[in-house]
């Protein structure tokens, strides 16, 4: 289990602990950016449920640093690292991935959506196209083998791992020569797609286990929804 797996279930659990719970979610003032449990559910692995509870947790979130329905970076660090000033570059990797519409806030719709992709069920593809992007550090659209190593350090850095400068770029010269089948000195998303196919290992830290049952794994999470899942 990486830092940032072990960072995220810390935090589920203190707020499990802190037994935050709220049985009239429909009834408080809706965030900027709130989309309807029913739609998100549609969309994501999630019920609704489910969602409900990450909405609640979601308002926890966005209460940290600033009051305004938003989680702001500073939040999403304190979140995971319990400091808001400790800079970490995974840690700012993933808050750039959740802020889908890019505009240095994470939204309730993009919350959801982006912890979909790291439960269970979510379909593999999103596993691969998350990590693709996770790579793509400047946002080419390609993956360059200096990007390579700096994902290659940070994920080490998680794991606790030191290796020598040497064994690091054995092992990008490696894996981006086995990636790069075309040979251009840059890995698309087709050439991903299909090097992630022979080593799914590499995606296995896009997925949070717990989120398997949030509503069983943390019960005072449970809300009452005024849609039943089974009517989705």
């Amino acid at each position: 289990m990486t830092k940032f797996q072990t960072q995220a279930k810390y935090l589920f659990e203190t707020l499990e602990r802190k037994n935050w719970t709220v049985t009239n979610l429909h009834r408080t003032a809706k965030p900027p950016g709130y989309e309807d449990p029913v739609i998100l559910a549609a969309e994501t692995p999630f019920t609704v449920s489910e969602v409900e509870a990450l909405s609640e947790l979601f308002k926890k979130l966005s209460r940290l640093v600033i009051d305004d329905g938003l989680i702001h970076r500073e939040e999403f660090q304190l979140a995971l690292l319990r400091n808001s000033k400790k800079r970490n570059f995974f840690t700012d990797r993933m808050f750039d991935l959740f802020d889908i519409k890019r505009n240095g806030v994470i939204e309730f719709g993009e919350f959801v959506r982006s912890l979909g992709v790291f439960h269970p069920d979510a379909p593999f593809e999103a596993k691969m196209s998350f990590a693709f992007r996770l790579y793509d550090l400047r946002q080419t659209g390609f993956i360059e083998q200096e990007e390579l190593k700096e994902m290659v350090l940070a994920l080490l850095h998680e794991s606790d791992l030191v290796l020598s400068e040497e064994a690091v770029e054995m092992i990008v010269d490696k894996t981006f020569a086995d990636a790069d089948s075309k040979h251009d000195g840059k890995i698309d998303p087709e050439e991903w797609k299909e090097f992630v196919s022979k080593n799914p290992s590499i995606v296995k830290n896009i997925t949070l286990p717990y989120l398997k049952d949030t509503t069983l794994a943390f019960p005072s999470f449970i809300l009452r929804s005024e849609v039943e899942d089974g009517e989705i």
